[in-house]
């Protein structure tokens, strides 16, 4: 009898965890720090982002990056976190900022995430993550999409082009043509 009750438990327990399509909760890779409003524009600047652009910002937060490539640019985007809060402030600002229809957030790992459709992607992460999360990049992006960072570089990767904003570096790159 215990066996069937256990069994059971775990059923519900496994059923639970595995409804609505979510990912596996783990804690965040980097803590949540609200970009400032003069590196969100730098970032895009930087990225060259206009109408026709995807922009993708990986651990986006309460959505900043992608909710201004829309409202300025027009472009389409999307933000991927972890944190379900962060997730429902970004879909209220971009509801407040009536571009609900360019952009999409999404709960997941940035590392799970699918990203092939983007043409810029933001990031402003730490550096041993940058790192993790650069051969993601090299396989899943296409041959032209720009990367665009703040504070942190990819390693040994040279950046095609670099700002500062507020003492603060911002680097550019962009995808190679595969070999």
């Amino acid at each position: 009898m215990r066996f069937r009750y256990l069994a059971g438990a775990l059923l519900v327990i496994s059923c639970a965890t595995a409804q609505n399509g979510q990912p596996k909760q783990h804690p965040p890779d980097v803590p949540y720090v609200r970009s400032p409003n003069a590196v969100v524009d730098a970032m895009l600047k930087l990225a060259g982002v206009k109408k026709g652009d995807n922009v993708y910002d990986l651990g986006c937060g309460d959505g900043r990056i992608v909710i201004a490539a829309a409202k300025d640019y027009g472009a389409h985007g999307v933000g991927i976190d972890l944190n379900p809060d962060l997730i429902q402030e970004a879909r209220e600002t971009a509801r407040k900022a009536r571009v609900e229809t360019l952009v999409k957030f999404e709960v997941n790992d940035l590392f799970d995430a699918d990203i092939h459709d983007a043409t810029v992607v933001a990031l402003y992460l730490l550096p041993n993550v940058n790192l993790r999360l650069r051969p993601k990049l090299f396989k899943d992006l296409k041959p032209g999409t720009r990367v665009v960072s703040y504070s942190w570089n990819m390693g040994d990767w040279k950046p095609d082009k670099e700002a500062t904003v507020d003492g603060r570096a911002i680097y550019l790159w962009t995808i190679p043509n595969k070999k």
